[in-house]
């Protein structure tokens, strides 16, 4: 059972009244966690887990140190603050300490289902039944990874702050492939809420792009028009809004950096029609409702019809710059200003160009420019004359999100919806659109399936 937060209460006030540090922050938390993979008709790996974990950072003079234990007596309480206190005094000073904060008045989010945290063998059942079945039916074979987890956290300082929050999450991926092996399809959702769950779409949309992508066709590398699906666009963007980030622009280090140490706020760096923001009750989105270094969560406008409007200042970084901490994004929202289009639209207004379903092995290149490379999987299409021509082989790509979002580029935005990073198993939640840009940036080709 996850804790409650009389019970969060009372062990964070029990491992303060232990500390002899100048100041102190505390943490607990708990978690319910399962997971089942399954391939073809067998279940190839299933677990579960429950685990409690002790946090204590403290300063003396100071100077930091911090140590963690799953164990909750009172000594190993007692054992982890000295230890934290034993690390502190011979660490060097923390040129960046600032005293935690006092109490703070946060706003509940409803980002929390028991029956997602304590998932039943019958819904969990149901779901991959609903894969397997269609993988059967279709004469593919499948295979695909659920989880399940629920966590309750809280944290607490020595001038008085408290913070106590539950969350869950529920995902289902598939990857459906021909018994030959030359094709491949993958789909990937995720919901707070188990009964929001759609295992049939899943399991459906996973089968009808392995069947779709059969026998493609080679394309030169090069500079194309591209269509890229909401889980594509996660693969990329899925943690986006984490990257406005106020000390790298000022200190060079960043795409919204400008000449002579300034940033690009209140300049139109994205399409027109691009908003990004948190919004931490957002009720298909569930945010944190403390945001950075324990600052209450707010709704803000990151970017705001195309002009980048905030960056994230933390505590410390105001204190330098003599501004008001920002309370950072929770999650990440992107829509369009205007109506969304279908991906039936956007490859009906594509005279040539590219489907793209999905990316993989994505890996930072150039932080400055929001370079990114990685490769296409599981299944890509060529477009001609607004109908999808044959299947393609995949490629290597290189591409930068600032030039993939810039005006003059994006040329239709579709429908937010709520997708995750397939890398990150649908961790990385996030409200995102398809999008159709004038051009995507493929290197090489790729001899994956």
């Amino acid at each position: 059972m996850l804790l409650t937060e009389k019970e969060a209460r009372e062990i964070t006030e029990k491992l303060l009244s232990y500390v002899k540090a100048d100041d102190a922050t505390v943490s607990v938390g708990s978690e319910n966690y399962s997971h089942l993979r399954f391939a073809a008709n067998s279940f190839t790996t299933s677990g579960a887990r429950e685990n409690t974990t002790i946090g204590v950072t403290v300063w003396i003079d100071k100077k930091r140190g911090s140590s963690s234990t799953n164990e909750m007596d009172d000594e190993s309480l007692r054992a982890a603050v000295a230890q934290a206190e034993q690390l502190a005094r011979i660490s060097p000073v923390d040129r960046e300490y600032l005293p935690t904060l006092g109490p703070q008045t946060y706003q509940p989010v409803n980002g929390y289902a028991e029956a997602t945290s304590n998932i039943s063998l019958q819904n969990r059942a149901r779901s991959i039944n609903d894969v397997i079945a269609g993988c059967e039916k279709a004469g593919v074979i499948g295979a695909g990874f659920h989880q399940a987890r629920g966590a309750a956290a809280a944290s607490a300082t020595r001038n008085g702050n408290f913070n106590y929050s539950r969350s869950s999450l529920v995902s289902l991926s598939t990857t459906a492939r021909t018994p030959d092996g030359s094709s491949s399809g993958y789909f990937l959702r995720n919901h707070f809420d188990v009964a929001k769950l759609d295992s049939k779409r899943v399991a459906r949309e996973a089968i009808r792009k392995a069947l779709e992508s059969r026998e493609p066709q080679t394309l030169a590398p090069g500079v194309y028009p591209a269509i890229l699906e909401p889980q594509a666009v996660a693969d990329l963007l899925s943690g986006f809004a984490f990257g406005f980030d106020a000390r790298s622009a000022d200190e060079g280090r960043s795409p919204f950096s400008a000449p002579g140490g300034k940033t690009k706020v209140g300049q139109k760096i994205f399409d027109e029609r691009i908003n990004i923001y948190s919004d931490p009750w957002n009720p298909e989105l569930p945010g944190s409702q403390a945001a950075q270094g324990g600052i209450p969560a707010k709704k803000i406008y990151l970017v705001r019809n195309g002009v980048l409007e905030n960056l994230v200042y933390s505590r410390f970084w105001a204190k330098e710059k003599g501004k008001e901490p920002t309370p950072g994004p929770v999650n990440n929202i992107m829509e369009s200003s205007g109506p969304g289009a279908s991906i039936e639209e956007m490859i009906k207004a594509t005279d040539r160009g590219i489907l793209l379903g999905r990316f993989w092995y994505i890996r930072g290149v150039d932080q400055r420019t929001a370079l990114q490379t990685g490769l296409t999987r599981d299944g890509i299409w060529y477009i001609e004359n607004g109908k999808i021509k044959h299947p393609l082989t995949n490629f290597r790509f290189n591409q930068s999100l600032i030039e993939l979002l810039a005006p003059g580029n994006v040329e239709m935005i579709g429908r937010s919806e709520r997708v995750g990073s397939s890398e990150g198993q649908g961790g990385s939640s996030a409200l995102l659109p398809a999008l159709k840009v004038k051009e995507f940036h493929f290197s090489s080709a790729s001899e994956a399936v």
